[in-house]
């Protein structure tokens, strides 16, 4: 399998995108990235942080990068929020809809069996539009609910083309085992999250705690992984000296 491209989530420097989106979005590509994932959209307009979707499409082609997903409210997929989720993501030319997190649900069985149920009827009304949807991890999503892990309950009730954006660092500090949800689950995660836990230094990915390259060999032998998301952070979302070490890191490991 080719070797994903490298994309930023731009929650990581959310405090420069709040302050002036444009030359963010310049500062990013010039560090080497190749595409950027919005957080926080919520379905409400056909907008993100107050940008029209047409003018967040300038933006991103007058600097060469690729919309490699958003992370969406399980709001944005439901009711008349849906139609305006799919136009702005259609505008931006992105595939991935992924609900960034949806702790009230997946702390029940029923929660996450309503969770499941709303990404696979997503999922198949984006299929003839060549969208998909999928859910992304946190360390809440670790927890054992019954006896089985929230994150297994929620994938074994999902269709396959529900996207597992699985985040290393992330499941990892909820006690969660990366490596195995991965293994169970392949062939699913089509983006994921890199990042680390208690490095040395914030950025400088794969000297932490977190097994990164077994995840990133996972991705690329058992899963058809298109993108490796950075989201490492400074305090704030200011600055990219945090978001630079985190990309020399992952070149360095020849990504």
């Amino acid at each position: 399998m080719a070797t994903p491209a490298l994309g930023l989530q731009l929650y990581s420097v959310r405090g420069e995108c709040t302050n002036d989106l444009a030359a963010t979005l310049k500062a990013v590509a010039k560090i080497g990235y190749a595409g950027v994932e919005p957080y926080g959209y919520q379905g409400d307009a056909v907008a993100w942080l107050g940008h029209a979707g047409k003018a967040v499409r300038a933006m991103l082609d007058d600097c060469g990068l690729a919309c490699c997903g958003m992370h969406i409210a399980t709001g944005a997929l439901l009711g008349d929020n849906f139609a305006r989720t799919v136009e702005l993501n259609q505008i931006l030319g992105n595939r991935f809809l992924i609900v960034a997190a949806d702790g009230p649900r997946t702390k029940s069985v029923a929660g996450i069996a309503e969770l499941a149920g709303i990404l696979n009827e997503a999922a198949a009304k984006l299929a003839p539009l060549g969208m998909l949807t999928g859910y992304h991890a946190h360390g809440f999503d670790a927890a054992e609910i019954e006896g089985t892990p929230a994150w297994f309950r929620l994938f074994r009730q999902t269709n396959p083309e529900v996207v597992m954006q699985m985040d290393v660092g992330n499941y990892l500090s909820g006690g969660g085992d990366p490596i195995a949800a991965m293994r169970e689950f392949a062939g699913r995660a089509r983006t994921v999250h890199v990042k680390d836990r208690n490095a040395p230094v914030e950025g400088a990915i794969g000297t932490g705690e977190a097994p990164v390259a077994e995840f990133l060999e996972l991705c690329e032998t058992i899963h058809p992984t298109e993108w490796y998301i950075v989201e490492e952070c400074a305090p704030g979302g200011l600055g990219f000296e945090v978001v630079q070490r985190a990309y020399a890191a992952l070149k360095a490991m020849g990504k």
